[in-house]
Formats: C-alpha cells, sequence, structure tokens
C-alpha cells in the first residue's frame, strides 16, 4: 500500500502546469466555434487579460492570413438575422455596433437576395395569421413588430396589404 500512495504522490509532483495560451492561439480558438469582428476579437480577447498591444498584432496578422474577416462575419450576421425574422435596419445597426464600416455592411446586405416586404409578410403570417383576418387592433401590433424588428414603412405596408391585393 505505501507503494501505491508513493506512486500516486510523484504523478502528481510530474504534473505540468497548463501553459498560457497566446493571443493568437485563443484568438483561433474563437474563430474556430464561429465567425468574429475584428473588433469583438479584439475586446473579448482584452476582457480576458490580455495585454492590448499583442492581441491587436494577433488579430491583424489573423486577418491577413484570411482567418479573421469582417467581411464573412457580416454576411453570416445578416443571413442568421434575416432567418430569424430582422428586417434591413435592425440589422444594418447590429452590424454598426462591431466596428464595421458602412461599406462593408452595405456589401453585406447586397448578399440577400429576396424582397424585404416578402420577408416581413411571412412574419406576419407566421405570427398573426392571415393578413385578411386581422382587425384594425391586430394590424396595428403587427406593424410595430416589424417596425421594431427593422423593417422600414414600406415594407410594412406592402406586408400588411399583401393578401388583399390577391384576392
Amino acid at each position: 500500500m505505501d507503494d501505491g500512495s508513493v506512486e500516486s504522490g510523484s504523478r502528481s509532483q510530474q504534473r505540468r502546469k497548463p501553459r498560457e495560451l497566446t493571443a493568437t492561439q485563443r484568438a483561433l480558438g474563437l474563430l474556430t466555434r464561429r465567425e468574429h469582428s475584428r473588433k469583438e476579437l479584439t475586446r473579448k480577447l482584452t476582457s480576458r487579460g490580455m495585454d492590448a498591444a499583442e492581441v491587436e498584432h494577433a488579430v491583424a496578422k489573423l486577418a491577413g492570413d484570411g482567418w479573421q474577416s469582417d467581411g464573412r462575419f457580416a454576411e453570416s450576421l445578416v443571413r442568421s438575422r434575416i432567418s430569424n425574422g430582422y428586417g434591413p435596419a435592425r440589422i444594418r445597426a447590429e452590424l454598426a455596433t462591431h466596428g464595421l464600416d458602412a461599406d462593408t455592411i452595405a456589401a453585406a446586405l447586397d448578399t440577400f437576395h429576396g424582397d424585404w416586404a416578402e420577408t416581413a409578410s411571412d412574419l406576419v403570417r407566421r405570427r398573426y395569421g392571415p393578413v385578411a383576418t386581422l382587425d384594425l387592433n391586430q394590424r396595428r401590433k403587427a406593424a410595430d413588430f416589424l417596425m421594431r424588428r427593422g423593417f422600414d414603412g414600406a415594407s410594412v405596408r406592402s406586408a400588411l396589404r399583401a393578401d388583399f391585393e390577391t384576392d
């Protein structure tokens, strides 16, 4: 029994301390899970106590090597938000909070080849049922809902008239 306890004690003494990951390694770990904007990646790494200069260098290197791309991040976020029923104004505002420039935001929104009014109309039908069956109060609620979701006035009006035009 003595031998077993000595052996287990020596094993614990031989265990290595986990080595510190570099900013590049941590950034790659984050990027393997999902796309991140340059600003978001920098913020996450510095909030974990990493040196800001080292983080800036690592993020710049990863962007230069193609591991990080604000354009790819923006396109991914646009696809995700559209599938969750958000309109262009809300998506544009969210992209801006990630530190993306106007050209990157516009290019990402241009990847959507659908019709915003049709997207809004589908959202109303899924949430409230056929537009033709909605009373005035329900239409107001649907319009408010669409505006909060980031659809413009023309798309909202079109979505709330959609069933009447087909009759």
